[in-house]
């Protein structure tokens, strides 16, 4: 929603404000280049104005919706506002803010929330004359019903930002994903399986500014062409977020791996999977330059996801194994899959299903995964010589 004639989109952000002058102005520019490449991968024509503490897009108004969506899909938005920008005056707030009621206020309660930004002599009024006087415009222009002032809880707010060279009126706080710029941390290797849960690890590591480059294991006999295009539709999703990041998804051959484990190996088979794809990525983060490794995995989810495999899978790396959702249920998982729109590719039946044994260990220790496993680093040297790249 947006009052008439908007054409400019108010940006806020959250964590950079808490950081240095000099990585607070860092990380605006970084985000305000995100911006840009989001706009322009949606075809939106628009500018990205700097402004300390509030980058502002600027926009046709038959365009304003779409921008504030882009705005609110770039991490590190907190939340946008789609608004009319006026002259700081009374006079200019009173009239957008009757032209916003007009179109949007039409029953039940209200209030206007004003604030006011620049020093003593930037206004000859305060927040609070702007909420009262604004208030009173907004009853006297009611038509057709009884305005109720709300306060504490109203059912339709009314905002103005007003700052010393122009004011901003809006009637929506629309939220972005929050946390920090892509590209403000060290990549990560992700592992992306296609399923529920690695899209939204990956997109998590994503929202605190670190961008991913998406590693699938393909498990041939084990997986399929499915399993693989389902792969490639969750790198796809993810690479929405990023359009200024590189974002094609590497496959790493792993039908090899699985097919000894399962003729030689009992009920550690999945643990010793695990470890041989973190051996993998590990080589492979290396190569990149990269800081560590990012797994969907969730502690108790799975046989191979006990605290006490979890232990046994990472001993095989030296590399930080990132797991942000460790402590999240399996429904909280999967709403946000629906939100970030990797839901609908992630249903398809898990290959790795038909590798699992029927009796799984949960509660492995090291030394018997060692002593079960076969030698794998000769499949692991393989696996990093034939990595293959599927450009998005």
């Amino acid at each position: 929603m947006h009052p008439p004639g908007s054409d400019t989109v108010l940006v806020r952000y959250g964590d950079l404000g808490v950081k240095s002058s000099k990585v607070q102005r860092d990380m605006e520019r970084t985000l305000s280049g995100n911006l840009d490449a989001m706009l322009g991968a949606r075809g939106i024509d628009g500018e990205v104005e700097e402004v300390w503490s509030r980058p502002r897009i600027h926009t046709d108004p038959e365009d304003v919706e779409r921008a504030t969506d882009a705005v609110t899909d770039t991490f590190g938005v907190v939340s946008a506002s789609p608004c009319t920008v006026v002259e700081p005056t009374m006079e200019a707030m009173r009239e957008a803010l009757v032209a916003a009621a007009r179109e949007h206020y039409d029953g039940g309660s209200f209030a206007v929330r004003a604030r006011r930004a620049g020093g003593p002599d930037a206004h000859s009024f305060t927040s609070e004359d702007v909420e009262r006087d604004g208030g009173e415009a907004v009853w006297n222009a009611a038509q057709g019903f009884d305005p109720e002032v709300d306060l504490d809880d109203p059912d339709h707010v009314l905002y103005v930002e007003c700052r010393p060279e122009e004011a901003f009126v809006f009637v929506e706080k629309r939220p972005g994903p929050g946390g920090l710029p892509l590209g403000t941390q060290r990549p990560l290797v992700a592992l992306l399986s296609g399923g529920i849960d690695s899209p939204v690890a990956a997109w998590e590591a994503m929202k605190r500014g670190t961008p991913v480059v998406p590693l699938y294991f393909d498990f041939e006999a084990y997986g399929g062409a499915d399993h693989v295009a389902r792969a490639i539709e969750s790198a796809r999703t993810l690479a929405a977020y990023a359009p200024n990041h590189g974002f094609d998804l590497r496959v790493a051959p792993a039908g090899a791996a699985a097919d000894r484990l399962v003729r030689e190996v009992g009920a550690t088979r999945m643990l010793s999977l695990r470890r041989y794809m973190l051996w993998v990525a590990e080589g492979f983060v290396r190569e990149l330059g990269a800081a560590g490794i990012v797994t969907g995995e969730a502690m108790g989810q799975k046989s191979s996801q006990t605290s006490a495999n979890l232990a046994v899978t990472d001993s095989i790396t030296d590399l930080p194994v990132h797991r942000p959702l460790l402590t999240r249920d399996k429904q909280e998982i999967i709403q946000q899959a629906r939100r970030i729109g990797s839901y609908e590719d992630a249903t398809i039946e898990a290959g790795c299903n038909r590798i699992a044994p029927d009796y799984p260990e949960t509660n492995a220790t090291l030394e018997a995964v060692e002593a079960a496993e076969p030698d794998l680093e000769p499949l692991v040297g393989d696996a990093l010589e034939r990595i293959e790249t599927v450009p998005l």
